[in-house]
């Protein structure tokens, strides 16, 4: 998912322990990256998808 914010633009500002913060075309948004499990849960991808659409970029 990181990985896809930062493809498409996204800035990343590390915050602190596992919070991550990325600002796109002046949407901001804040996730935790998983751990131990590196992989997302539903309501991550959803909020991800969420935070790319308020930054006006479509699907």
């Amino acid at each position: 998912m990181e990985s896809l914010l930062v493809s498409l633009g996204a800035r990343v500002v590390e915050g602190r322990g596992s919070r991550v913060r990325f600002e796109l075309n002046g949407a901001v948004a804040t996730f935790h990256r998983p751990h131990p499990d590196r992989h997302a849960k539903p309501y991550q991808l959803r909020d991800a998808r969420q935070f790319i659409e308020q930054a006006g970029v479509l699907p």
